[in-house]
């Protein structure tokens, strides 16, 4: 899988995990340099409180467009040093 937005690729795997209509991409996996910390944060019940990114690609950003969950809840800790996207950003094969 790939995910991809601005015409540029931010992660590439074949070891994402699809939970809840998402993929979620190992960490190691995606384009780190693509990626701002933001303060935004939600909570979802079953996996815990998510953190967000922002995509920084050629002059263009896309605000909170990736999250991950630093602490997941035990139901969710598979998903530890995982990242999903969304906002426009396309994941495909």
């Amino acid at each position: 899988m790939k995910a991809t937005w601005n015409n540029t690729i931010i992660a590439e795997s074949d070891a994402t995990k699809f939970v809840e209509g998402n993929y979620y991409f190992p960490a190691e996996h995606v384009h780190q340099q693509y990626l701002v910390q933001t303060d935004h944060h939600s909570h979802c019940v079953w996996k815990g409180d998510a953190s967000y990114y922002s995509l920084e690609v050629n002059g263009q950003t896309n605000e909170n467009a990736a999250w991950y969950y630093p602490h997941p809840t035990k139901l969710a800790e598979g998903l530890k040093n995982y990242v999903a996207f969304w906002k426009g950003v396309v994941v495909s094969e």
